[in-house]
C-alpha cells in the first residue's frame, strides 16, 4: 500500500516535462467551442442527423459560451471541454437512432433501483462500487456511462472486448500521465462505477458540468431549471442499458445507482423512481469540501492559467451548502420504508454491516454468495490503494475547519455528523 500524500503546490503548480509538452502542443491548437462545430462533428462520427428535441440548444449555447469567454482557460482544458460536448452530442444521436427504431424500449421498466444519494467525497463512491459488487444488481461502469450506445456498426470484438471500453481505458492512461495523483483522489478506470448522472450528460444536463470548468453561469440556469425532464431523460437511456442487455422487460434487471446531485433532487428523485430505495450518506462537510477543492486544484494545473484557490474553496462551500439546505428541507420527504441515512463513520467502521441494512431496507436478502462477492471486493480494493492524500484547509486555502464549519450547523443540528476537520 502507498504512503501518504501530500500536494505542497496546488496554488503554484510545479509542472512536470509532459504536463508542459501538452501544455505546449494545446496552444498549437486553434479550438472552436460553438454548438455547430459540435453537431457537425458528432453527424459525421455517427452518420446520423436526428438529436430529437431541440431544447437541448440553450443549454448547449450556454455552455460554448460560458467556457469559450474564459480567459483563464488554457486551449488544452478548452480541447478537453469541447471534447466532452463532442462525447455528449454523438451519444446523443445514437440514443435517439436507438430509440426510433426500437421504440418498445419505452416500456421497459426499471423497477426498484437502489439509489445512494450523498455529498461527493462522502462514502458514496466506495458503497456504489461494494453493492456493484453484488452479482444480482446491475450497475453502471465508467466506460458504458461515457458512450452507452455502441457506434454503427460497432459490436463487441470477438473476444467479447468491447472497442467503447479501449476508448476509456486510453483516455484514463492518457488523464494518470498528465494528472498522476488522480487515482488517489477519485479513480476514472473503465472498470469503475460511476454516477448515472453521465447518462444526461446527452442531454446537455445535470450540475456536473461545474465539476469539469468553472461554470456559474451554468449553475445559475441549472438552479432556474426544473430536473424532471432530465432525470427522465436519463431513467431513458437506463432502459436502453436494459434491454441491450437482453432483459426486454425490466423484470430480471435491479440497478444500483448514486449521484451527489440527488441530494439537492430528491423530490424529483422520487417522483421519477417511485419504487426505489434511497441511502442517504452523511459526512463532515468541511471534510468534504477540502477533498473536493483539492482535487479540482490539482486538476486545474493543466486546464487554467491559474489556480484560485481561494475561488475554488468559497465556490464550493456555498454549492455544499446548497446540497445540504435541499437534504436538510427535504429528507422527510423520503419514505420511512424504504430510505434509510448512513453516516460515513459508521460506514467506514464495518461497511458490510452498512450494506446488510440498505438491503433489509431494499427487501433485498443478505446471501452467503452475496456476502462473499462483497468481501471479495473489500480485499481487491483496500483502502487507500493508491495512496491517501493528505488534506489541509489552513495551509492550502487558508481557512479555518472552524470557521468554516460555522456555516454547516444547520446541518450538524440535522443529522448526527462527526466532526472530521480540526
Amino acid at each position: 500500500m502507498s504512503d501518504a500524500i501530500r500536494i505542497h503546490d496546488l496554488a503554484q503548480p510545479e509542472l512536470s516535462e509532459a504536463q508542459r509538452g501538452a501544455l505546449a502542443y494545446g496552444d498549437t491548437l486553434h479550438i472552436e467551442l460553438s454548438r455547430d462545430s459540435i453537431l457537425q462533428e458528432a453527424r459525421e462520427a455517427t452518420g446520423l442527423e436526428d438529436f430529437g428535441p431541440t431544447d437541448f440548444h440553450e443549454r448547449l449555447d450556454l455552455l460554448c459560451d460560458e467556457w469559450g469567454s474564459d480567459s483563464n482557460l488554457v486551449n488544452l482544458g478548452r480541447l478537453s471541454l469541447r471534447n466532452k460536448l463532442v462525447q455528449h452530442a454523438r451519444s446523443r444521436l445514437l440514443i435517439q437512432d436507438v430509440l426510433t427504431r426500437h421504440p418498445e424500449i419505452h416500456a421497459v421498466e426499471i423497477k426498484a433501483p437502489i439509489i445512494v444519494a450523498g455529498l461527493p467525497r462522502s462514502g458514496t463512491t466506495h458503497l456504489l462500487n461494494l453493492m456493484a459488487a453484488d452479482s444480482r444488481l446491475r450497475a453502471l461502469p465508467l466506460w458504458e456511462s461515457y458512450e452507452p450506445v455502441p457506434l454503427p456498426g460497432e459490436a463487441p470484438l470477438d473476444s467479447g472486448f468491447d472497442p467503447r471500453y479501449q476508448r476509456c481505458e486510453d483516455t484514463w492512461q492518457m488523464m494518470q500521465s498528465l494528472s498522476p495523483l488522480l487515482a488517489a483522489m477519485h479513480p476514472m478506470n473503465p472498470d469503475h462505477i460511476h454516477e448515472e448522472l453521465e447518462l444526461m450528460g446527452p442531454d446537455f444536463a445535470s450540475y456536473n458540468y461545474e465539476w469539469l470548468s468553472v461554470s456559474p453561469r451554468w449553475r445559475d440556469h441549472y438552479y432556474a431549471t426544473d430536473q424532471t425532464p432530465h432525470y427522465e431523460y436519463m431513467k431513458t437511456v437506463l432502459k436502453i442499458l436494459t434491454w441491450q442487455d437482453g432483459d426486454t422487460s425490466g423484470a430480471s434487471t435491479r440497478w444500483v445507482l448514486k449521484c451527489p446531485q440527488h441530494l439537492e433532487q430528491l423530490p424529483v428523485l422520487q417522483s421519477v423512481f417511485a419504487d426505489a430505495t434511497f441511502a442517504v450518506t452523511h459526512r463532515d462537510p468541511v471534510s468534504v469540501v477540502q477533498s473536493a477543492a483539492t482535487m479540482l486544484a490539482y486538476g486545474q494545473r493543466i486546464s487554467r492559467k491559474q489556480v484560485d484557490v481561494r475561488d475554488l474553496i468559497q465556490y464550493w462551500t456555498d454549492r455544499v451548502v446548497h446540497l445540504l439546505q435541499a437534504c436538510v428541507l427535504d429528507r422527510a420527504s423520503l419514505p420511512d420504508e424504504r430510505s434509510i441515512d448512513v453516516p460515513f463513520q459508521e460506514f467506514m467502521a464495518d461497511d458490510l454491516a452498512m450494506v446488510a441494512r440498505i438491503y433489509a431496507k431494499a427487501d433485498l436478502p443478505m446471501t452467503a454468495q452475496s456476502s462473499a462477492e462483497l468481501q471479495a471486493f473489500i480485499d481487491e480494493h483496500p483502502r487507500g490503494k493508491h495512496g491517501s492524500i493528505v488534506y489541509n484547509l489552513r495551509e492550502d486555502f487558508g481557512v479555518e475547519p472552524s470557521a468554516l464549519r460555522a456555516r454547516f450547523d444547520f446541518y450538524f443540528d440535522r443529522f448526527p455528523v462527526a466532526v472530521e476537520v480540526e
